[in-house]
């Protein structure tokens, strides 16, 4: 079975209005289905965006004010996951629950049924300057292609929840993402290899690229999409399939070959899951 993905290398630059941001995304999501894509990722925090609209003094909205645009964010997402017939991984929006803020990455899909996963490690400045919570749960969602996750940007970084995935019957690992410098881009790219290789998963990881000149931690942005498979025969010998130009407002697609990916576990040169050796880590698997 063969997954036809598309990831966005989401273009960051100011707007004045929501219909802008609508826009910009139509025109995504309608050159992905040109394509044929199933599936369409965009990247954590692409709608700190809308933030750049301002309060009518020059003044960028503050983080708390972007929960404002969660119903216009959602109407947007479902009317064109339905429309296109396609899953759509709508990446981060911050939500306001219960007066605190999660960094939430939705997953719509084609019969307009949205999915939640909050980010679950924040980074130092999404709780000191943004003052957001950390989320307390790993879902592991069924779709029609079978089951996948969502690791956002940092959670990445961290090895036991691409486990605790894999281990739920998850193939594909999503991850959005949002660096602003080198060093994070790395950190980020470097562990999704990590993640492909030890658990014998396709990541498809993305992020935000351009610049929002009013909005504070969001005046740079370092991005490239990628489609990452494991490394062994018959997958590529770098492990990517497919990969952007870096920091270019562009689209990435790829097919992901799902009973390939099958295949390779059982029969391939390494078998890195089925070779876990639980009588010495017990607790880790």
């Amino acid at each position: 079975m063969a997954l036809r993905v598309t990831a966005v290398q989401y273009h960051l630059h100011t707007i004045r209005r929501f219909d802008d941001f609508a826009a910009q995304v139509t025109h995504y999501v309608k050159a992905a289905a040109e394509f044929a894509a199933k599936v369409v990722v965009f990247p954590e925090f692409f709608t700190t965006q809308l933030m750049s609209i301002g309060d009518g003094s020059g003044q960028a909205l503050a983080i708390d004010q972007l929960p404002s645009f969660t119903p216009a964010y959602l109407d947007l997402f479902r009317t064109l996951a339905k429309e296109q017939r396609m899953y759509i991984l709508g990446g981060t929006h911050v939500v306001e629950r219960a007066g605190k803020l999660y960094n939430v990455a939705h997953l719509f899909d084609p019969d307009g049924g949205v999915h939640e996963q909050p980010k679950l490690h924040l980074t130092p400045t999404e709780v000191g300057d943004w003052c957001l919570t950390p989320g307390d749960d790993l879902r592991v969602l069924e779709t029609d292609f079978g089951r996948i996750a969502i690791l956002v940007c940092y959670d990445i970084e961290f090895p036991e929840l691409a486990r605790m995935a894999r281990a739920r019957g998850a193939d594909v690992l999503f991850c959005p993402s949002c660096t602003d410098d080198k060093h994070g881009f790395y950190r980020v790219r470097y562990c999704s290899h990590a993640r492909a290789v030890e658990d014998q998963v396709y990541v498809v990881v993305t992020g935000t690229v351009g610049a929002l000149p009013t909005v504070d931690w969001m005046r740079s942005n370092i991005g490239q999409a990628a489609v990452i498979t494991p490394n062994d025969v018959p997958f590529p010998p770098a492990g990517i399939l497919a990969e952007g130009e870096m920091n270019q407002d562009m689209i990435v697609t790829a097919d992901l070959d799902l009973d390939l990916l099958r295949r390779a576990r059982a029969q391939g040169a390494v078998r890195t899951w089925q070779d876990r050796r639980t009588d010495l880590y017990p607790d880790l698997c």
